[in-house]
């Protein structure tokens, strides 16, 4: 692991690190909060996946997550959103390849060489942080924007007892049922559409829910709600009744600055699940 960048950030460090990963035969870069608490011993953390096009560095930049964070003791990671690199395959749509691997496994051809973003996420970045900082691993909850809020969501209801609590900004809450979803997954996971439903939160609800509270928010002047869906994942909680809430913000759209108008709301969710 490199240190790229740090920099003192409400009584904390905001840093930036790469590091060779196994999972995706590539150098993967993950920005990482660390509040001052962690001077004194392991905080819990809050895992921050982004959306398509993006980088490590969007959320970490204006989502405007670092001074809530502080003030409750707890570190925010900030991963990146797929493998880069000349010998990673890509596509010339935005919304495949670089910067769009969905946090899943690819099993084809030319994705499945490096597109290993699941077992990145679950399991080797966890790793890391939990042996390199002061992270502790049994206090760990979870949120993300558009196609991280997908992965966040799939990985909380699959994880089981992993995260305390998940939310979501403007989730892909159907990608089954949308073209932010089905074509991603044909490309990267094949035309059998049984493997497609372990990624899909509406599916997910419906099935298993997940075992804390639930946040979701949505604006309602979204430019790609057709897309994203949130009525099935909506319905699918009501039905479960699953404990927590969804709400539809009104007049906002898909951009940051919907993200950092609640971003204070969603760590206060999760800071009580990880106190507790």
């Amino acid at each position: 692991m490199r240190l790229i960048s740090e920099n003192k950030c409400f009584g904390g460090t905001q840093g930036v690190y790469a590091h060779t990963a196994k999972s995706t035969g590539t150098e993967m870069t993950f920005g990482l909060f660390l509040p001052e608490d962690a001077q004194h011993g392991p905080v819990p953390v809050l895992w921050f996946l982004s959306g398509l096009t993006c980088t490590h560095e969007n959320a970490m930049t204006k989502a405007g997550a670092q001074q809530y964070c502080a003030d409750h003791g707890i570190a925010i990671v900030f991963p990146d959103t797929s493998p880069r690199g000349d010998i990673v395959a890509n596509d010339e749509a935005y919304d495949l390849g670089q910067g769009a691997g969905f946090y899943l496994n690819a099993t084809q051809t030319p994705w499945a060489a490096h597109f290993k973003m699941w077992d990145y996420i679950a399991d080797e970045l966890p790793a890391l942080l939990a042996a390199e900082f002061p992270i502790d691993p049994e206090r760990q909850s979870i949120t993300g924007h558009s196609m991280g809020g997908h992965g966040a969501l799939t990985l909380a209801m699959t994880l089981k007892g992993r995260y305390r609590s998940v939310s979501a900004f403007s989730p892909i809450a159907n990608p089954t049922q949308s073209d932010w979803g089905r074509k991603q997954f044909t490309a990267y996971l094949g035309a059998d559409e049984s493997t497609w439903a372990a990624h899909d939160a509406s599916v997910l609800m419906s099935e298993h829910g997940f075992d804390g509270d639930v946040l979701i928010d949505q604006g309602t002047s979204d430019q790609f709600v057709d897309l994203l869906k949130p009525e099935s994942l909506a319905q699918a909680m009501m039905a479960r009744r699953q404990s927590g809430q969804f709400r539809m913000q009104s007049g906002y759209d898909h951009s940051y600055f919907f993200i950092s108008t609640f971003i204070a709301d969603h760590i206060d969710f999760h800071a009580e699940a990880l106190h507790r």
